[in-house]
């Protein structure tokens, strides 16, 4: 009889399939080789990329409103350029802002000069004070002055008188010099030349964008044409992905930093921080840069709060404010709104940030959060690419399955329980067992059969899972103590009767440690046993064995295939042994291990691909043996 496994459609880690170990790898050099023209082409030709790379970020942030007006009816040219014509206006107001502060803020700064003075005076005092008074303390006492010779003084005297004896040189002419007035080319060169460069960039940003916002469904066909035209759903789907994550970030960014800056300019408006207008704006422009951006836009209204007021309270209250405003909004408000994370790690945020400014400068700083975000999506859908999404992206590197055979094999129990003791929060014991451990262990004996693993490897990677299951039982206890009910006290008020299971280990190198998660399994639920190896039911051994008091025999392999010939005798010396109506199962954890007819030639009664078949399974034979029921149980 065979029990049919659930199907679960959420499973947390499928069954691994090990792959050939000598699979072709790329060619480190190649791909050395293709990333170093890769940086070069971006460092290079960055007077370039940086104004179109600013224009497709700018399309994703613009994209939404054009999309807006054009279900309006409004056409796709008209809103095109109604929504870059709002844009570009707000830039413009926003540099008007700044600029008149900044005027103003420069014509106040004079009134400043003195108290700025006068602190930096008390701080240099002070310091040189405190300095002194350590060297004075660490040198040695010094010795007491000796006044000079009379001589030597006499000498010294003699020689002041004949150097101011001595007539003084004529002093030189100076001709005048007469400096010609700049010319107006000078005065434009000089004045306008600096403004001209950022004013272009800003010109091609704002053309390229108008022209991607137009074609942009002819811009997204040829990327897939270009990136993946052998998978169009895959290519489509990471575009689709990358789009909406772009779109997402960059919206809930400027609403956090505009409100951000709102809140700013308003505190130190009743701190009294002169234009605090111009510290608002500033602060939400600052904070797109990751890291530096918050700092300096806190440092710039502190230090003109403490050269304000003679004294450092105002200095004081603007610090504190920036730091309560920007723990809330960073640790409380950010999370909460932006919901889902950009999907990048928080080391290949910092990594790429150094990458990015190191690039295109400043302006890399800026662009490095949204440029890895493409990067690492585009990793998580393509095939080619998925070494991006392992480098860059925040989902775990290892599988839970990975991890727990990693842990194993380094001899590491503690790191395995920490691990399972998490996935119990979300899941029962045998859950983990079937998806987890037993996955996990597969792999293990899949090396071991192509000889990876030594006999002391395995041996050890026995012991920890020995290590690993007590453990586990007395997590158990302790969540029963702290839960007030245990399900053994529901099971056994359920079924009061005697019901004991054989668990018996295949001849595996890891069937003992699967016979031994079992066991666990049963004592969770109440059920006596206990667990013998194989050797103890060979045919010289197997007329020792004590079965008088066994109700049931549980077989477990974790890895077989075929029709084991001794499988099939081993049911038969248990039969011959056993009391009539004992019911047998036999535990195949890799699902369709055996074939039906291997099945039916081995002749046990249940055959189970999971820990929660078996334990299905034995609570049905009990309940059945609970009303003298011998009939084998039908699943």
């Amino acid at each position: 009889m065979s029990v049919t496994p659930p199907t679960d459609s959420a499973q947390l880690a499928a069954r691994p399939k090990r792959s050939d170990p000598t699979r072709a790898r790329p060619d480190a050099a190649k791909v050395m080789t293709v990333f170093v023209l890769i940086v070069v082409t971006l460092y290079f030709g960055r007077e370039v990329l940086v104004p179109v790379t600013l224009a497709l970020l700018l399309t994703f942030l613009l994209a939404p409103a054009v999309d807006w007006f054009r279900r309006i009816y409004l056409g796709r040219v008209p809103s095109v350029v109604l929504v870059v014509t709002l844009a570009l206006g707000v830039l413009i107001v926003i540099g008007g802002v700044i600029a008149g502060q900044l005027k103003q803020l420069a014509s106040d700064l004079p009134n400043y000069t003195s108290t700025i003075e006068a602190k930096v005076a008390v701080i240099k005092s002070d310091t040189m004070q405190r300095f002194s008074h350590v060297v004075n303390s660490a040198s040695p006492q010094n010795r007491p002055a000796v006044p000079a010779p009379k001589v030597a003084q006499h000498q010294a005297g003699n020689a002041n008188q004949s150097v101011s004896a001595a007539p003084l040189p004529a002093p030189t002419p100076v001709a005048s010099v007469e400096q010609a007035l700049p010319s107006p080319w000078q005065i434009a060169e000089e004045y306008i030349s600096p403004i001209m460069s950022p004013l272009a960039t800003i010109g091609i940003v704002f053309v390229v964008a108008i022209f991607a916002l137009l074609q942009r469904e002819d811009l997204r066909d040829r990327l897939i044409r270009l990136i993946g035209p052998d998978d169009i759903h895959r290519t489509t789907v990471a575009m689709d992905d990358a789009g909406r994550r772009l779109t997402r970030y960059f919206l809930t960014q400027l609403s956090v930093n505009t409100a951000f800056g709102v809140i700013i300019a308003i505190g130190l408006y009743f701190i009294g921080v002169p234009r605090p207008i111009l510290w608002g704006v500033m602060t939400a422009i600052l904070r797109f840069i990751p890291y530096v951006g918050s700092f300096i836009s806190a440092a710039l209204p502190i230090a003109l709060a403490a050269a304000v007021e003679p004294g450092w309270s105002m200095a004081v209250w603007t610090l504190v404010f920036y730091v309560v405003a920007e723990g809330v909004t960073g640790q409380l408000v950010e999370p909460l709104i932006y919901g889902q994370s950009s999907g990048l790690s928080p080391f290949s945020v910092i990594v790429s940030a150094i990458f990015w400014s190191w690039v295109w400068g400043p302006v890399g700083l800026l662009l490095s959060t949204p440029l890895t975000v493409c990067l690492a999506v585009m990793g998580r859908h393509l095939k080619g690419l998925e070494f991006l999404d392992i480098l860059l992206g925040d989902r775990p590197p290892l599988t839970p399955t990975e991890s727990f055979y990693q842990r194993i094999l380094a001899d590491d129990a503690d790191e395995a329980l920490d691990q399972a003791e998490v996935l119990l929060k979300e899941m029962p014991i045998a859950r983990y067992y079937d998806e987890v451990a037993l996955p996990g262990m597969q792999l293990a004996a899949q090396d071991a059969d192509l000889g990876i693993l030594t006999e002391d490897q395995q041996e050890n990677v026995k012991n920890t899972i020995y290590e690993l299951v007590e453990g586990l039982s007395e997590h158990q206890e302790r969540a029963d103590k702290k839960r007030g009910a245990t399900d053994v006290s529901e099971v056994d008020a359920l079924c009061q009767v005697p019901f004991e299971v054989l668990s018996i280990a295949g001849r595996g190198p890891l069937d003992e440690p699967a016979a031994r998660m079992l066991m666990h399994l049963f004592e969770q639920l109440g059920i006596g046993g206990r667990m013998i190896k194989y050797r103890d039911v060979s045919r010289f051994s197997v007329e020792g064995l004590d079965v008088s008091k066994v109700s049931m025999v549980c077989v477990a392999y974790l890895n077989i295939s075929g029709s084991p010939a001794h499988l099939r005798y081993l049911i038969q010396r248990l039969r011959r042994r056993l009391p009539a109506g004992t019911q047998v199962l036999v535990g195949l954890w890799p699902q369709g291990g055996l074939d039906e007819a291997s099945r039916a030639a081995i002749g046990a009664d249940y055959f189970a691909s999971s820990f929660e078949e078996v334990l299905k399974c034995c609570q049905a034979v009990r309940a059945a043996s609970a009303v003298h029921e011998t009939a084998p149980i039908q699943a």
